[in-house]
């Protein structure tokens, strides 16, 4: 990839994990709250709002990536998202990180790199 498109593909990556992150945020911070009441109270968390913008601007980038590099290999690297979100949610929720989901890790990071710097 070239290096605008490595910037175009990281920044998407930034805010669709800023993204994921804020929503789970807005979504511990509704609390018991069942139905309308619960997407009321998210509403009025700054988190969901976040949430929405991340995703207007990786919109945005995912579009400029789409318009350097084929389909087939953005949709490839696109998936290293999967990693950055568990990490965060790993962070800032204390998710666990079992060997499994360590080991799938693994696999998608080695995958995209030979795909998506590999030639």
């Amino acid at each position: 990839m070239t290096p605008v498109a490595t910037l175009f593909w990281a920044l998407n990556l930034f805010f669709d994990t800023l993204g994921q992150l804020s929503f789970k945020a807005a979504s511990i911070r509704r609390g018991e709250q069942e139905g309308i009441a619960g997407w009321r109270r998210m509403l009025t968390e700054r988190w969901i709002w976040i949430g929405i913008g991340s995703f207007a601007a990786e919109f945005l980038l995912w579009l400029a990536f789409l318009s350097l590099v084929p389909l087939s290999l953005a949709v490839l690297v696109g998936s290293v998202n999967i990693l950055t979100v568990m990490i965060g949610g790993r962070i800032f929720f204390g998710e666990a990180l079992t060997p499994r989901r360590l080991g799938a890790a693994l696999l998608i990071a080695a995958g995209m790199i030979f795909v998506g710097w590999g030639g």
